[in-house]
């Protein structure tokens, strides 16, 4: 089986592509490389650069690539930045998935796992989150997400594209080939790893009021290796009908416990900086994955978050500027 991975050049597109690869799929990457690394793409992949804004070659590139399946990584992931930049969300994640289920219509694909997220979720009513649980965004990165859900919605209805959207919620970690290196680093982990590589001062903790145990917004961490085999599963499930799930280890860390289990694997004293919240972020988001462990058999391998920052912290002591050359 042939998988054109969209975004297989960043973060996760690439460990999951690496993961495919390592299961016997054959696998074409695809990124333009706006945030992806070149050298994030596993060899044994082919990989064409090309933008999802470009809908005259779009459909060409999907039509040569002969692949079976999308999975669809591409897209942008900041919700600070889609707080102060709307048009570029939905612009990425909206318009540009538009056209790719386009061409994916006039070449006649009819499956795709798509990379949605816990943001679809804002603010939720309680936690863990199940699927049927109302879907109200806060942030335009959310928004952005969800439309794309109701747009595959009609696609499989009208035209028989069957698709799976798995919802993340924080995916962390690191294989030993690959890990996390963004052009603008936000998340909490590389961050905090920055400052133990010496790379930054002190680590950052925005908002310290929230409704929680120790005032600090709680976040559930999916390694991301247990992440791309529910890629995996996915697939089969693709075979009978789409279908959303989420992906949570359904236990929640807080931004100072997630510090402190960095400052016990690095040994490094991690000082940290309390700042103001940031626009955006829900007090609390932890999911259960209690539908895609019934119906497909997932089951993560690591769910504790020292297991997540140690497989980080090993990457980033190996490669301490990223895929930077």
């Amino acid at each position: 089986m042939k998988l054109l991975v969209t975004g297989g050049a960043g973060y996760i597109g690439s460990i999951c592509a690496e993961e495919l690869l390592n299961a016997g799929f054959a696998v074409v990457v695809l990124d333009n490389l706006s945030e992806g690394h070149r050298a994030a793409v596993d060899q044994r992949a082919e990989f064409v650069k090309a933008d999802l804004a470009d809908r005259e070659s779009l459909a060409k590139i999907l039509a040569k690539s002969k692949a079976d399946a999308v999975m669809h990584f591409a897209g942008n992931a900041l919700v600070p930045e889609s707080m102060k930049n709307p048009a570029k969300y939905f612009r990425n994640n909206f318009v540009n998935g538009f056209n790719l289920l386009e061409a994916m219509r006039e070449v006649g694909m009819t499956k795709i796992i798509f990379s949605s997220t816990c943001a679809i979720f804002g603010t939720p009513e309680r936690v863990p989150i199940t699927e049927e649980m109302p879907k109200h965004p806060v942030n335009p990165y959310g928004e952005s997400k969800l439309m794309f859900e109701k747009l595959l919605r009609w696609y499989d209805e009208l035209h028989g594209i069957r698709s799976v959207s798995l919802r993340y919620f924080n995916a962390a970690g690191a294989t030993e080939q690959s890990g996390e290196h963004h052009v603008e680093e936000t998340h909490l982990i590389p961050r905090v790893l920055q400052v133990a590589l010496g790379q930054a001062s002190g680590a950052t903790i925005f908002g310290t009021d929230y409704p929680t145990p120790d005032g600090t917004c709680i976040r559930d961490y999916v390694h991301i290796v247990d992440l791309a085999q529910a890629h995996l599963l996915a697939l089969k499930k693709l075979d009978s009908g789409s279908a959303a799930y989420n992906l949570g280890n359904g236990d929640g860390y807080s931004v100072k416990q997630v510090i402190e289990a960095a400052r016990k694997i690095t040994g490094h004293k991690i000082p940290a900086e309390e700042k103001p919240r940031r626009a955006g972020d829900p007090p609390r988001l932890v999911g259960s994955s209690e539908k895609i462990r019934k119906e497909l058999g997932w089951k993560p391998k690591f769910s504790r978050i020292e297991e997540i920052v140690e497989s980080a912290w090993r990457w980033h002591q190996q490669h301490p500027q990223g895929y930077a050359r």
